[in-house]
């Protein structure tokens, strides 16, 4: 299997079980979606709350930490049309990044009762489909994005 991601540490601590449980969501999210056999990945950056309150000041203008932050390379309809042709794979190419502060996950797997492992994978599952253009700001955008997160959980058995 290609390289499917690249994975940086800004600010934490680099570990064997953030390496295996990012790669294997990733896998399962770019299987869902017929990514697997293409020429492309994903930018992953695990980071702390001062360095995520940067990125979203700097682009999104919200001076306040989050937990994710996606920045997709393609519309929605790009990545449809590369899946459709996939006999004409582009050359290398990345969807986009994520960023997410491992302390915001830490906090909300306390706050909402489950595993880190939960949050975390929730939180590279929903930065891969803002990745993928869907989103959740509007009810109708939302009834699409969260089933298609929870498949993927479910399929990895990382339940609440």
């Amino acid at each position: 299997m290609q390289e499917l991601l690249e994975l940086y540490f800004d600010g934490v601590n680099e570990t064997e079980e953030y390496k295996k449980n990012i790669l294997n969501v990733i896998k399962e999210c770019f299987k869902e979606e017929k990514l697997e056999n293409l020429n492309l990945s994903i930018c992953i950056t695990l980071t702390t709350p001062e360095n995520i309150r940067k990125l979203n000041k700097e682009y999104r203008n919200v001076d306040k930490e989050t937990d994710v932050l996606s920045f997709p390379m393609f519309e929605k309809y790009e990545i449809d049309k590369i899946v459709e042709n996939k006999e004409k794979q582009p050359a290398k190419e990345t969807i986009g990044d994520i960023v997410i502060s491992i302390k915001k996950v830490e906090e909300q797997a306390k706050e909402y009762g489950h595993s880190f492992e939960r949050e975390l994978s929730y939180m590279l599952v929903h930065g891969f489909y803002h990745l993928m253009g869907y989103d959740h700001i509007e009810e109708e955008d939302k009834k699409i994005m969260r089933p298609k997160e929870e498949k993927i959980l479910n399929k990895l058995k990382i339940l609440r």
